[in-house]
């Protein structure tokens, strides 16, 4: 089914970003693997092409234009390529909306130049040893001393732990914690007490740097507080549906370059002397996988069409999550299984793609965080 929800400009856009990544990342992305990192300059070099801070006002240097198809093609081209470790999408669709919809005026002329430039490179800082999808058992703490934080605690699994010059930290601003008592507090490169741990050694996305944060007596300016005091639970809720979208549309594209590749593979790998493809089974597996990716891919589209008009709900945004993300999962194994043994060697990108993909059903919210949502707004 042809696909109607892009104009010409949204398809200029993808021959942008499939020049861009065809350029600065596909010839490096075997470095930056055994690294583990990408380099500042690909983020440098996404900046000058316009890649960052697409919905950031022009007179900060961004795009200016917050429709989220744009995103939605950034999402696409990067998960088909597979070159998830530069995560532009981390950077504008979960932590450009903070900057743009809390920050005060003097944060905006501070941070959002750099950010859109690629200058300064983003994180957010929720997740720590203990507390993962349950922000009540967020334990990172900060102490108000006049006109400054004190900021102690830890966080994990952080996505550009590493990279980052500008990190959101979810912390405490009360005793007891909670949906009204955490704030968010920006920590910057080079302050005092702050530290950064291992960058942890997944099984997957090698080059997107993931890493531990440590907090020791940071000393927070008052001017670094970002969006109301004891107000970060809702603002985090009002930005989760951006996030989960981003995962989604992942998924869904992830899915389908491996159905793509899969079908073509297929064709051409024989056995007992005739093409896979001439096997009936062989021939199911591909009519259910693409009669599933058909049918999301549906449902995908309307909830972009709606976040971009501003109308999806979380409950919308938490069914493209889960559904998309464990459909990816699904089709990256049935995918390697139908590659066979060359389906287990990392040359092949089935391979690559099957961990790769596989924390798109942990982070952003659990599958069963989802579905917790979605009861939670039927039998309420």
């Amino acid at each position: 089914m042809k696909r109607q929800i892009f104009t010409a400009e949204h398809d200029a856009f993808r021959e942008t970003v499939r020049t861009f990544l065809a350029k600065e990342v596909l010839p490096h992305y075997e470095q930056w693997e055994k690294d583990g990192i990408v380099s500042r300059g690909a983020w440098l070099a996404a900046g000058k092409q316009g890649l960052l801070g697409l919905a950031v006002p022009e007179e900060y240097g961004g795009g200016g234009n917050a429709d989220f198809r744009y995103s939605a093609v950034l999402a696409e081209e990067f998960t088909r390529a597979g070159a998830a470790g530069l995560a532009i999408g981390l950077h504008n669709d979960i932590i450009g909306p903070y900057l743009t919809g809390l920050a005060t005026d003097e944060q905006k002329r501070r941070w959002l130049p750099g950010f859109c430039s690629g200058e300064i490179i983003t994180a957010i800082a929720m997740t720590e040893p203990g507390a993962g999808s349950d922000l009540q058992g967020i334990r990172t703490a900060a102490e108000d001393h006049g006109d400054h934080w004190i900021l102690n605690g830890s966080k994990t699994f952080i996505s550009n732990g590493i990279l980052a010059d500008l990190v959101v930290v979810v912390a405490k601003t009360t005793p007891e914690g909670g949906a009204k008592g955490l704030s968010l507090l920006v920590v910057e490169r080079g302050m005092d007490g702050f530290g950064r741990g291992r960058n942890l050694d997944k099984i997957g996305q090698k080059s997107q740097d993931t890493a531990e944060l440590f907090f020791n007596d940071v000393r927070v300016p008052k001017e670094n507080l970002l969006g109301e005091l004891n107000g970060a639970f809702v603002h985090l809720m009002t930005n989760l549906a951006q996030e989960r979208m981003g995962i989604a549309v992942s998924g869904i594209a992830g899915a389908e370059y491996l159905l793509e590749i899969t079908t073509q593979y297929v064709k051409e790998r024989e056995a007992f002397g005739r093409p896979l493809s001439k096997l009936q089974h062989i021939r199911f597996e591909i009519a259910e996988m693409a009669t599933e990716c058909a049918v999301t891919r549906s449902f995908l589209d309307r909830c972009i069409v709606d976040h971009s008009n501003g109308e999806l709900d979380a409950v919308h945004a938490s069914m493209a999550k889960w559904w998309a993300t464990e459909l990816q999962k699904r089709v990256a194994d049935r995918c390697l299984q139908l590659h066979g043994g060359y389906g287990y060697m990392t040359e092949y990108r089935v391979a690559k793609a099957f961990t790769d993909g596989r924390i798109q059903t942990i982070y952003g919210g659990t599958t069963e965080i989802m579905k917790e949502i979605i009861g939670r707004s039927l039998l309420a």
